[in-house]
């Protein structure tokens, strides 16, 4: 006879390990995040042009994409604990290793590893909140552990400059790499699936289990690729992946091109960037789960809440003929929000769309799509800066930038109009 396990009265597990997805999530934004605020620094040490920064940070993207093209099919049949574990472990290493780097070319090869390593990141915490949270929470949950990337965002610059200057520039390699290691320990000791904890009352357990109940055989990746509900939600991805990732390797850059920042300088105009994103991760995930308890359907809270963030995107038209630094703060950090509201009804859409056992393969086709689109951008941003210059190549980047999220838009609702669930029999 099996021991009766003892539950407490009330629990809240669930937000626990919502809060270990936010924290892989933001050490996976320090690690990627080091480069680009160090990014004029190492102009100088290492002597890269533009054009070797725009390749640097495109080899980063299409390692990442080529591991999701894995990653997500390998959590769905193993398992997020393990798999996720090994992958912070070895995208942990990867960073720290970049401060042995010394040409742009093995600042390439480390950017690769990094990459490949961090693909399991969005898979695994789309794939835990499946699990652990039900449908009407799910945004939420998606809006706080995506959070973590500005977090991340914020901890990066306000760590990498000082350590930068005070221990040197392979110090911030070294010592942001190493905190996943202390993640992986913690992950390893808490987490469980939901019917293991002890720590779980039978209410919350309840909840957990309230939706419908989902077949639970592994869907083969071949009958999840082909369906218009995963290339709804790949296709968002590509065409808005880009321009949060524009921003992330290039804001930084731009902002001390055009006011001759110092690296010192550029540390508050960057907080309040990724200050704002913050709430608009949150708000994003909480505006379609309010509507949805309004008596909304899935599909009007999400494409609303969808289309709201794609028009606060549209100002970032005026960056180029904005007079004032503080402007471009203003109109960027309310893109970056938005993008992060966005993001978060994004990823829940492939529970929405999906059963638990195929949403981390799905998350991995369209994350991986994005990456290629990732790719692309950053390519063309630093062939565009080179060849056009900085006035006019800024220009262009930042039309492209305004006018992305509506195309994304548009593409999920054609692929996806009720973002009914895909039938995979």
């Amino acid at each position: 006879m099996s021991p009766t396990i003892v539950r407490p009265e009330r629990s809240h597990f669930r937000w626990t390990v919502c809060a270990l997805l936010f924290f892989a999530t933001t050490i996976s934004y320090i690690d990627r995040q080091v480069l680009s605020m160090l990014a004029k620094t190492l102009e100088v040490h290492i002597g890269w042009t533009a054009m070797e920064y725009g390749r640097i940070t495109t080899a980063f993207s299409l390692a990442y994409g080529i591991g999701l093209l894995g990653a997500g099919r390998l959590l769905d049949k193993f398992g997020s604990r393990i798999g996720f574990a090994i992958a912070v472990g070895l995208w942990s290493a990867a960073a720290m290793m970049h401060a042995a780097a010394a040409t742009a070319f093995t600042f390439g090869v480390m950017r690769v590893l990094l990459g490949l390593g961090e693909a399991a990141n969005f898979p695994a915490c789309i794939k835990t909140v499946a699990e652990w949270f039900p449908k009407r929470q799910r945004a939420t949950a998606a809006g706080i552990f995506n959070s973590g990337a500005n977090i991340g965002a914020i901890a990066t610059i306000l760590l990498v400059p000082w350590m930068a200057e005070k221990f040197g520039w392979q110090s911030a390699f070294l010592a942001t790499g190493a905190i996943g290691f202390i993640w992986v320990a913690a992950w390893l000791v808490i987490y469980r699936q939901p019917d293991v904890p002890p720590k779980l009352s039978v209410e919350e357990l309840a909840l957990i289990r309230s939706d419908p109940p989902e077949n639970i055989v592994p869907v083969p990746w071949r009958r999840v690729f082909p369906k218009r509900e995963t290339w709804a939600f790949a296709l968002g991805k590509f065409f808005s992946d880009p321009i949060w990732t524009f921003f992330l390797f290039w804001l930084p850059k731009y902002l001390q091109d055009t006011y001759q920042l110092s690296l010192r300088d550029i540390r508050i105009p960057m907080l309040v960037v990724y200050n704002a994103s913050t709430v608009g991760s949150v708000a994003g995930g909480w505006l379609s789960g309010g509507l949805i308890n309004r008596g909304w359907s899935i599909n009007s809270a999400r494409k609303t809440a969808m289309l709201i963030c794609a028009l606060c995107v549209l100002p970032v038209f005026y960056v180029p003929y904005a007079n004032s630094m503080w402007v471009v703060v203003g109109i960027i950090s309310l893109a970056m929000a938005a993008h992060q509201g966005w993001s978060a009804n994004l990823f829940t859409t492939t529970s929405d769309m999906f059963p638990r056992v195929a949403v981390a393969s799905v998350v991995g086709i369209g994350a991986a799509l994005g990456q290629v689109g990732n790719a692309l951008m950053l390519f063309l941003a630093g062939w565009i800066v080179t060849v056009k210059g900085q006035e006019a190549g800024y220009s262009l980047l930042f039309m492209i930038c305004g006018s992305a999220y509506l195309v994304a838009l548009g593409v999920l609702h054609l692929f996806s109009p009720r973002l009914e669930q895909a039938k995979l029999d």
